[in-house]
């Protein structure tokens, strides 16, 4: 007897987001460019699985990213309601901005690619979470932690840069960096 189709699409989603969660650990080991196999792999799927959900590699990219950046871009309300402070919710969503930056080793060179299922993500990044810094330093500014003035898209392209991570500076050096970079920017209360 066939299963229900409610117990198909969940399982489908399971295995959707199996895939998405193998395929993001991979692309910061290994970049975009990973092989198919290695994500499959780690999903506990088979390569055919991968392709029946996302028939390209910039599929698979483009589903990896912008999962990451609606969970980023939902993060930012939901840490202003249970944090501190503003400032302690700006910092926590700070940590999750460079997780996502640093899971994006490779990225520069797809988006250079040419590839068109690519060209709108960078696009899609700006316009979901920029807002979503933009609400927390407007908190900090009205809780006078921060002073006005600084932009989200400032603030965020130098968190970016902090972030090129290389043989020499990780994950945690870049972490530690922004945090710094917080702190510069915090007033005095």
């Amino acid at each position: 007897m066939p299963e229900p189709v409610g117990v198909r699409q969940a399982q489908a989603q399971r295995t959707r987001g199996a895939v998405l969660a193998a395929a993001a650990a991979v692309f910061v080991g290994q970049g975009v460019q990973a092989p198919i196999r290695d994500i499959a792999e780690r999903a506990g799927v088979g390569v055919g699985t991968i392709y029946r959900h996302f028939p390209t590699r910039a599929d698979l990219v483009t589903a990896v990213y912008r999962h990451q950046i609606d969970t980023c871009s939902a993060l930012a309300p939901q840490l202003l309601e249970e944090s501190a402070s503003p400032f302690a919710a700006l910092t926590r969503w700070a940590d999750a901005f460079v997780d996502f930056l640093v899971t994006k080793h490779g990225l520069g060179a797809a988006l250079g690619s040419g590839d068109p299922g690519l060209e709108n993500l960078h696009t899609l990044m700006l316009d979901t979470l920029v807002p979503a810094c933009a609400t927390l330093l407007d908190a900090c500014v009205a809780a006078d932690e921060l002073a006005p003035g600084t932009t989200a898209y400032t603030l965020m392209r130098a968190m970016g840069n902090l972030c090129i991570t290389g043989p020499d500076y990780d994950q945690a050096d870049a972490k530690r960096m922004v945090a710094l970079l917080l702190a510069g920017c915090r007033r005095e209360v």
